[in-house]
């Protein structure tokens, strides 16, 4: 009986020793997922947060995730230009390559523009911004924040009215 309980507390004692080693070998690769977690947030600040899609994703921080998973080049972001693009090549240590404009053409900076007198107010385009630029409310006129608006276009197609124009920015 005694050499059946000395086994047992055996047993335990190796398979709680097991369970330590395996949680200890785990904390590394949590550690790594957070540098990677930091390391894309860093890429992500660089960026010029307009969520515009100009890159091929649907924002800044998918973009900032393909970056650092090497799905996608530094110099797809044409609202960053050469100067993110500098920033990102210094922070990941690689070579500044010229802005790709095969995605999307390089544009001057533009602002959404809205002829308030054809306005109906029904509210699609505030839901497309990406960057809350468009104040108005349902079935009112709305208008754009100028300062805060990005140019990115987001905003043309919902309009059933095609009210909005984008204007080169002064």
């Amino acid at each position: 009986m005694l050499l059946l309980l000395s086994s047992f507390i055996a047993i335990v004692i190796l398979f709680y020793c097991v369970g330590a080693a395996l949680q200890w070998l785990a904390k590394p690769s949590k550690q790594g997922d957070n540098k990677i977690e930091e390391l894309i947030e860093s890429v992500n600040d660089l960026l010029p947060q307009t969520q515009c899609a100009q890159c091929g994703f649907p924002g800044c921080r998918p973009y900032a995730e393909a970056i650092i998973n090497k799905q996608q080049a530094i110099n797809q972001c044409p609202p960053g230009g050469d100067a993110t693009i500098k920033d990102l090549a210094q922070l990941l240590g690689v070579e500044a390559t010229p802005l790709d404009n095969t995605l999307m053409p390089h544009k001057a900076p533009q602002v959404a523009y809205i002829q308030e007198e054809n306005c109906i107010g029904c509210v699609l385009c505030i839901q497309a911004c990406p960057v809350d630029a468009i104040v108005g409310a349902n079935r009112f006129m709305h208008t754009v924040i100028a300062s805060e608006c990005t140019g990115c276009e987001l905003c043309l197609p919902p309009c059933p009215v095609d009210c909005i124009e984008l204007r080169i920015k002064q």
